[in-house]
């Protein structure tokens, strides 16, 4: 198959997409200055990619067909604002940059369903439900709008691209497979307490995907990025279900005020995030649930 090299290589939902490429046939290079990229990576580098000569160096030493950035700090609020937003822009733009210079085939950059804005402080609501690629975007911190303006570079690259196909991703929340089996996940709760407890995966609006269905979507992904209509695209990948164990219609107006005529529409499972376009343009549909994967 191909070569790809994967920023973030051993994050969450990099273990499951450096896992998944490799069992496709894919020659995988991994890139993290943390250790953990799984075994079935052909080669790994410790690489700073805030660093612009060596995000240049690790693409022109590896020379790979497709480039997946997932590298950024993952979190919002983690580390202080100044460093989430220089780090995740910084990251987005030389991967950018690094990937076009060189031509890179393929360039995959993870975003986030954070650039919608909620959980404002200030308040919000969705203009719709669900929420699909044309809402609005607001972010209101440093981490959603890092994400917002990673989107952006790879849209402005996208636009005088000629050998570099590229789109983004906006993962929901990230449960990687021992999250299941009753690990942390990335807000310090288990997956049981979340259902448990609306009001914690409420914030986010009971949004998650599955990291290995996330990385399906990747590679899905890299297979259509050359025949999709226009560069730059952004797409959501979410469950087809919501992490709760009623329904959205009853729950949602109980977490964000103001959306009681707006959560109508979201009878039985089905969740605040739409991932139609995925499978309209890529065919991916999400196969897992925590109704089948939660011990």
């Amino acid at each position: 198959m191909s070569r790809v090299l994967v920023t973030g290589s051993a994050g969450r939902l990099g273990r499951s997409v450096v896992t998944a490429l490799a069992a496709a046939g894919h020659e995988v290079i991994g890139v993290d200055t943390a250790p953990g990229t799984p075994q079935e990576a052909a080669a790994t580098l410790p690489a700073d990619l805030t660093d612009l000569g060596e995000a240049f160096e690790a693409v022109t030493r590896f020379r790979p067909q497709s480039v997946v950035h997932l590298a950024a700090i993952a979190t919002p609020f983690s580390r202080s604002d100044a460093v989430t937003f220089r780090v995740n822009t910084q990251l987005a733009f030389n991967l950018c940059e690094a990937s076009v210079s060189l031509g890179v085939g393929n360039l995959v950059v993870a975003s986030s369903p954070t650039v919608i804005g909620y959980g404002a402080p200030g308040g919000w609501r969705p203009a719709y439900l669900p929420i699909d690629e044309e809402h609005p975007a607001q972010p209101w911190h440093a981490y959603s709008l890092s994400k917002l303006v990673a989107e952006q570079t790879m849209q402005a690259f996208a636009r005088t691209a000629t050998a570099t196909r590229m789109a983004a991703i906006r993962p929901c929340f990230v449960i990687a497979p021992e999250e299941w089996a009753g690990a942390p996940t990335q807000s310090g709760h288990t997956v049981a307490e979340r259902l448990e407890r609306p009001e914690i995966a409420g914030a986010s609006l009971f949004n998650y995907i599955d990291a290995r269905d996330a990385a399906e979507m990747v590679i899905a992904l890299l297979d259509h990025l050359p025949s999709l209509p226009r560069n730059g695209e952004v797409f959501f990948a979410g469950a087809a279900d919501a992490l709760a164990t009623e329904p959205l219609a009853d729950l949602l107006p109980k977490t964000v005020p103001g959306t009681e005529g707006l959560a109508s529409s979201l009878t039985g499972t089905t969740p605040a995030f739409s991932s139609a376009k995925a499978e309209r343009l890529l065919g991916w549909q999400a196969k897992r649930s925590w109704r089948t994967e939660l011990s």
